[in-house]
């Protein structure tokens, strides 16, 4: 499988890797992954064939509505976990808790909660992190380039603002799929 999605990344789709390409080889099996811009469905095919070409496991949460048969089963084997999103719940707590119930787990999320443009990201990724005691992996979705530029490990330290806007400026000038959304 490995080969294949390398051969569509690399030869069918023309896209490349730059940045931590040793990441597969780190020894961090916990950490919070972040992805943008996120701008189209097409990302969700990027994300899994970028995964498989430098030999991540990764893992994603949906709303628990996703987690039915027969898209359950599909979502569950390539790394998919359910969260409640009924409201009342301190959601990053009960997300931050999956660290503890695996051996291995890298969240992937969009910070901007949604392929439409926004004006500010959410930041429950930045307090999982912080709740889990997890670094933080940032890589784009640049299809301008057709590149997925991956971070070296970002732990985050109690300047929030700091933290944010270092954050950020890795993405900037980053073009997603759908450019007027970036």
């Amino acid at each position: 499988m490995r080969r294949l999605s390398k051969w569509i990344y690399f030869k069918l789709l023309g896209w490349k890797v730059v940045g931590n390409t040793t990441m597969s080889k780190d020894t961090i099996k916990k950490a919070v992954i972040i992805a943008a811009p996120h701008t189209s469905w097409h990302d969700f095919y990027i994300a899994l064939l970028l995964r498989q070409v430098i030999g991540i496991k990764a893992n994603f949460i949906a709303k628990k509505e996703l987690f039915v048969w027969p898209f359950g089963y599909y979502f569950k084997s390539v790394g998919g976990a359910s969260v409640d999103r009924t409201p009342g719940q301190d959601k990053v707590q009960a997300i931050a808790a999956l660290f503890n119930e695996h051996d291995e787990f890298r969240l992937a999320l969009a910070p901007e909660g949604t392929r439409k443009k926004v004006e500010t990201w959410k930041t429950g990724f930045y307090f999982i992190a912080k709740k889990a005691n997890v670094p933080i992996f940032m890589f784009t979705l640049d299809f301008e380039n057709k590149q997925n530029k991956i971070s070296e490990p970002f732990y985050p330290t109690d300047d929030f603002k700091a933290d944010m806007k270092f954050i950020k400026g890795f993405f900037k000038g980053v073009k997603g799929k759908v450019a007027e959304y970036s």
